[in-house]
C-alpha cells in the first residue's frame, strides 16, 4: 500500500517508471574488454579539466556490478532502465570490426534486465565519442554520419531481438555547445556558434541516417531522440530582455525541436547565426526530420534569462531568482516541468513524450546507522512527479519518468563532488545505499505495479 507521502501521486498503471544512466558514468573498466578510449577519457585525464582531478576509470564498477545492480531496480520498483551503450566498447576506433567482448557485455545486461521484468532503453550516444573519431575531426566532419550509421546497424542487428525502444542521441545540445563552443566538456574544444552549429548539423544527420537503420533491424522498434530543454522566461519586461528570452529558447530548444518536427531550422535563429549557421545540402532537413515514434525531455531547471554578453551571439545572462536551489546552483522550478512539456506539445505534437532525465543535485551522506536522508531530493521528485500527473491529466502524452540517475556517480565536469543518485555510492567500498529518495520512488513506482496486479486479478475472475 501507498504510504502517506506518495498517495497522491498515482498513474496510469502502464505509465513507465525507470531511471536513467550513461555508460562512461557508471561502467568504470576502461581498459577492459577491449574498449577503446573515448574523448571523455582524454579530457578526464586533461589536468584542470574535472573537479579534483577525478576520472570515469572505476566510477560505480557497474561493468563488473551489474547484476547488483539490476536487483536495485527491482528493489525500487522500476520495470525500465536508460542506459546508454558505450560506442567506443563496441567499435574501438570508432569503426572496423565489432568487439564481441563488448557486445557480450551487453548481451548480459539486457538478459539480466529483461529477466527481471526491466524493459531496456538503450542510448546509442551519450557523449562517449571514440578517441580515433575525434582525432579526424569528430562531429566537425560530415562523413561521421557513416561511422554512426554503421555503429547503430551493428548495435541493432545484435541486441534489436531484444531491446524495442531506441534513442539516438541524448542531449546534443549540451555535448555541442559545451564541447565546441565553450570547451566545458570534452573533446574541450572553443570554436564559438560556428564550432557547435557545425556540429550539431552533424549530429541531426546521424540521427537521420541512423533511424531507416533501426527501423529496418528491429521492424517493430520504438524509436526516439532526447533533448535537454528549458523552460524559458525573460528576467524583466524590458525588450532586451524578453528579446534575450527569445533568442535563448532559439538556441536551445527551437534550434534541435524545428528540424525533427517541421524540417526547417527556425528563421530568427538563423538570421542571428548568420555566416556562422551550418552548410545545408539540398536533402539534410528532409533526412533530419525522418518520423520518430517519441522525444524524451530531460529537465533540470528553467532558466530565466537577461540580455548579457554569454554564448555569442546569442547574448544572453542567466539569472537567479529567489527560491530553492541544488547545489549545483540550479533553481528548483517543478512547474517548469509541466510547462515545457505543454511548450513541446502544443508547439510540435509528438507522437509521445517521456520525462528521459529529471532529478537534482543535494550534498547527502549516510547517517551512523547507515540511512541517507536526503529529505531536498525526495521533496524535488515528489513535486516533479505531481507536474507530471498534471500533465497526463491535461492530455499531454506523457509515458514514462526516467530519474536521474540510479546512484551516484561520475558527474561529468563536476567528477564525484555532485551526487544526483537516489542510491548512495561509497565510491572506495563500491558500497550502495538506497535513499530516502529511492524508497519514495519505489513506493510510487510500486502502486503501478500494484494497479497491474489488480487488474490481472479482476480480468481473471471473469
Amino acid at each position: 500500500m501507498p504510504n502517506s507521502e506518495s498517495a497522491d501521486l498515482s498513474f496510469p498503471s502502464d505509465f513507465v517508471w525507470g531511471t536513467a544512466t550513461a555508460a562512461y558514468q557508471i561502467e568504470g573498466a576502461v581498459a577492459e574488454g577491449g574498449r577503446g578510449p573515448s574523448i571523455w577519457d582524454t579530457f578526464s585525464h586533461t589536468p584542470g579539466k574535472i573537479r579534483n582531478g577525478d576520472t570515469g576509470d572505476v566510477a560505480c564498477d557497474h561493468y563488473h556490478s551489474w547484476r547488483d545492480d539490476i536487483a536495485l531496480m527491482r528493489q525500487l520498483n522500476l520495470n525500465a532502465y536508460r542506459f546508454s551503450i558505450a560506442w567506443p566498447r563496441i567499435l574501438p576506433t570508432g569503426r572496423g570490426q565489432a568487439n564481441r567482448q563488448g557486445l557480450d557485455f551487453y548481451d548480459r545486461v539486457v538478459d539480466g534486465l529483461l529477466a527481471a521484468g526491466i524493459t531496456p532503453y538503450a542510448t546509442l550516444y551519450h557523449w562517449d565519442l571514440p578517441q580515433a573519431l575525434q582525432d579526424e575531426g569528430g562531429w566537425l566532419r560530415r562523413d561521421i554520419v557513416l561511422d554512426f550509421q554503421n555503429y547503430a546497424d551493428i548495435v541493432s542487428r545484435a541486441l534489436g531481438d531484444r531491446i524495442k525502444f531506441w534513442t539516438t542521441f541524448n542531449e546534443p545540445w549540451t555535448f555541442t555547445w559545451w564541447g565546441h563552443v565553450t570547451g566545458e566538456d570534452a573533446p574541450g574544444l572553443q570554436l564559438g556558434a560556428r564550432g557547435g552549429l557545425a556540429a550539431t548539423h552533424n549530429v541531426f544527420l546521424s540521427h537521420g541516417a541512423a533511424v531507416p537503420v533501426l527501423r529496418a533491424n528491429v521492424p517493430d522498434a520504438q524509436i526516439g531522440i532526447v533533448l535537454d530543454l528549458n523552460c524559458v522566461e525573460p528576467a524583466s519586461d524590458k525588450p532586451e530582455d524578453l528579446a534575450a528570452a527569445s533568442r535563448f529558447d532559439g538556441c536551445q530548444n527551437r534550434w534541435y525541436l524545428d528540424p525533427l518536427f517541421k524540417g526547417s531550422y527556425p528563421a530568427d535563429m538563423l538570421a542571428l547565426y548568420g555566416a556562422d549557421a551550418p552548410d545545408i545540402a539540398a536533402d539534410d532537413l528532409a533526412s533530419i526530420c525522418t518520423p520518430i515514434d517519441y522525444l524524451g525531455v530531460n529537465f533540470y531547471r528553467r532558466s530565466v534569462m537577461a540580455h548579457g554578453a554569454d554564448l555569442p551571439p546569442v547574448n544572453i545572462s542567466r539569472v537567479s531568482p529567489p527560491g530553492r536551489y541544488t547545489a549545483l546552483g540550479w533553481e528548483v522550478s517543478p512547474h517548469g516541468l509541466y510547462d515545457i512539456l505543454s511548450y513541446v506539445n502544443d508547439r510540435y505534437r509528438p507522437p509521445a513524450l517521456y520525462v528521459s532525465e529529471s532529478g537534482a543535485a543535494f550534498e547527502d551522506r549516510p547517517e551512523p546507522d547507515g540511512a541517507v536522508h536526503d529529505t531536498e531530493r525526495a521533496d524535488y521528485l515528489r513535486a516533479h512527479f505531481a507536474q507530471a500527473r498534471r500533465a497526463i491529466h491535461d492530455g499531454i502524452p506523457l509515458r514514462g519518468y526516467f530519474v536521474w540517475t540510479l546512484m551516484d556517480n561520475f558527474e561529468w565536469a563536476e567528477g564525484y563532488s555532485a551526487r544526483f543518485g537516489v542510491v548512495h555510492t561509497d565510491f572506495a567500498s563500491q558500497r550502495r545505499t538506497v535513499k530516502d529518495s529511492g524508497r519514495l520512488l519505489a513506493d510510487v513506482a510500486g502502486q503501478r505495479r500494484a494497479l497491474v496486479a489488480a487488474a490481472l486479478i479482476n480480468n481473471a475472475g471473469r
